[in-house]
């Protein structure tokens, strides 16, 4: 005999509103289904009514753990329109504001996979630890989540010896820190008792779903924008492809414990091999009429604009297609077979932004 249960759209274990109706036979999830709209803004439609400088703000709204990454993508599909490339010294210090944000928002989702298994001191020992990649953000962009540091034709801050002298110093301390949690994950009997074998998503699975970033890595799927389509400077930087072919919850949590270390690595690399040059062009690009398609690397995965424009101020079309909204559709592969106590570990596994995917 099934039965059936509500589980949000507020709940304890959900970061944010998402309404599940789970189908259980016993302890057992036999089924699901998953409602979305409640955080609903309008914010394509607003877009179409902001001017393309205004929109630069406007996107960075969308989300706050991947915020770096909406209008990094955006200003890239101007550029593209324009027909304008930012300087090399300007690319690298994209990366750096990216790279950044990936171990925050990374370190963020872990933690909580920690918190939903009940190992609270493990979630207060990766916080304490994300809390120097917060430090490094308040100290060179000025605040601790929306950075704001792209802009049309390059970014909006520098970086000179004293503050690269400061972020190495800072990374060379979070290494220290991130040696000893990532043996953790991987090692401790607890928690590879609740993440091992849960959540199962196999790689076919992984690839007829379209799922990107750690989720599709996770599952041995070789996919990554920055490798399969360099932007920025990160084909000069090189990236390497961290994956596991478990396709468990563990699985995923690893593949964002390899993404940290290379984030740590591509930090230090631009640093060191930051070229001379303007931050930003002088003079602001004429946006002609076009069509632009930009893809990047977020931390949960494929980030993809759409933009269309007439050659007034304003955009004519502007959209956008994230990583939740296809990986999502495997929580219907993941879900079944595990207990219903597993159901917000497994959910936190795809790194979810309801946020960006109900916008």
């Amino acid at each position: 005999m099934t039965s059936r249960i509500p589980i949000g759209p507020f709940h304890i274990g959900l970061e944010e509103p998402v309404y599940f109706k789970i189908d259980l036979s016993g302890e057992t999830v036999v089924g699901l289904d998953m409602i979305n709209g409640f955080v609903h803004r309008g914010i394509e439609y607003l877009a179409m009514r902001k001017n393309f400088m205004q929109n630069l703000i406007l996107t960075e709204r969308v989300c706050s753990l991947c915020s770096n990454n909406h209008p990094f993508t955006y200003a890239m599909a101007v550029e593209k329109i324009a027909g304008v490339k930012p300087s090399r010294r300007a690319e690298y210090l994209r990366v750096v504001a990216d790279e950044v944000k990936r171990i925050a928002s990374n370190l963020f989702n872990l933690s909580m996979g920690a918190h939903l298994i009940g190992f609270h001191t493990l979630m207060t020992q990766t916080m304490e630890a994300r809390e120097i990649v917060q430090d490094i953000k308040e100290s060179i962009w000025g605040n601790r989540m929306d950075l704001s540091a792209n802009t049309f034709t390059g970014v909006k801050y520098d970086m000179d010896a004293r503050k690269i002298d400061y972020v190495l110093s800072q990374l060379e301390k979070l290494e220290k820190e991130i040696d000893e949690l990532e043996d953790f994950y991987e090692n401790h009997r607890l928690l590879r008792a609740r993440t091992c074998g849960v959540g199962l998503l196999p790689y076919d699975d992984a690839v007829r779903l379209g799922v990107s970033g750690p989720v599709a890595r996770g599952s041995g799927v070789p996919i990554d924008i920055r490798i399969d389509a360099p932007y920025a400077a990160y084909e000069e930087l090189g990236v390497e492809l961290v994956t596991r072919s478990e396709g468990d919850v563990h699985a995923r949590m690893m593949v964002r414990w390899g993404e940290v270390r290379q984030a740590l690595r591509l930090v230090r690399e631009a640093l060191t091999r930051l070229p001379e040059g303007p931050v930003i062009l002088e003079k602001r690009p004429h946006i002609p009429a076009g069509e632009a398609v930009t893809r990047t690397e977020a931390p949960r995965g494929e980030l993809i604009y759409y933009l269309k424009t007439d050659g007034s101020q304003k955009p004519v079309r502007m959209r956008w297609r994230v990583p939740t909204y296809m990986n999502w559709e495997a929580l219907k592969v993941m879900m079944p077979g595990n207990k219903l106590a597993d159901v917000a570990l497994i959910f936190n596994s795809i790194d979810p932004c309801i946020s960006c995917t109900d916008r």
